[in-house]
């Protein structure tokens, strides 16, 4: 744990340290297949950060259908932040409709802890299983210490929309680099600075040099 605190501290940027959260749910939970950070904001979902099948689908489903476990947790009056549902398998009458969807998914158990709330917002910390029951008390400690630098972490950047640019910014560019790799035989690094010598030499930011060989790519241009 201490190890993981460490870690977690010494990661460059927000995107980051979400990345590893989540990574690290899957690695350090015993019979966790997958963990993401949820956020809700303006009745919108987005997804922050993924590790693993099936988290980008759920968290999809629960802000289109306005139900799910990361919605109770955010309303509960109790103060109570973690969630724990031990088999998705049964019917959950609180969320009919996503929990169907969940056992669709391949869902067994889920667990989660709640980031932070504001107003009609909220962010989450969720953790998977495959099989039901795979969640007990056990695994609270790891639960509280990663959604615990989870929520520092979010509570550093300014607003959920500028975490998603950066996501979205950061997915052009590693897809430009596949593509400068595939085509002329590059190596990841080599690939990064062909991009980053283009945008110094046109002095263009480098997600606009990356969309552009993406349209290019694709014939747009």
């Amino acid at each position: 744990m201490a190890q993981l605190a460490r870690d977690l501290v010494a990661q460059d940027s927000v995107q980051a340290t979400l990345d590893a959260v989540s990574a690290a749910a899957v690695e350090l939970v015993e019979g966790c297949d997958a963990a993401g950070i949820l956020t809700v904001s303006k009745g919108r979902a987005v997804t922050l950060a993924v590790c693993g099948e099936f988290v980008e689908e759920s968290d999809r489903l629960q802000g289109e259908l306005g139900e799910g476990p990361c919605f109770d947790a955010a309303r509960r009056v109790d103060g109570e932040r973690l969630f724990r549902i031990a088999d998705m398998t049964r019917p959950q009458p609180s969320w009919p409709r996503y929990s169907r969807a969940a056992r669709d998914l391949g869902i067994g158990s889920m667990t989660g802890v709640l980031l932070y709330t504001d107003e009609q917002d909220f962010g989450a910390l969720n953790l998977y299983s495959r099989r039901p029951g795979a969640f007990g008390k056990d695994i609270e400690s790891a639960g509280w210490l990663l959604a615990s630098h989870a929520a520092v972490a979010l509570s550093t950047a300014r607003t959920v929309d500028q975490l998603e640019h950066a996501l979205e910014t950061r997915h052009a560019i590693g897809e430009a680099m596949g593509i400068l790799m595939e085509r002329h035989q590059l190596s990841e690094a080599e690939a990064f600075g062909v991009l980053r010598r283009i945008s110094q030499n046109h002095n263009l930011k480098l997600r606009d040099v990356a969309r552009r060989v993406r349209a290019q790519a694709s014939g747009q241009v």
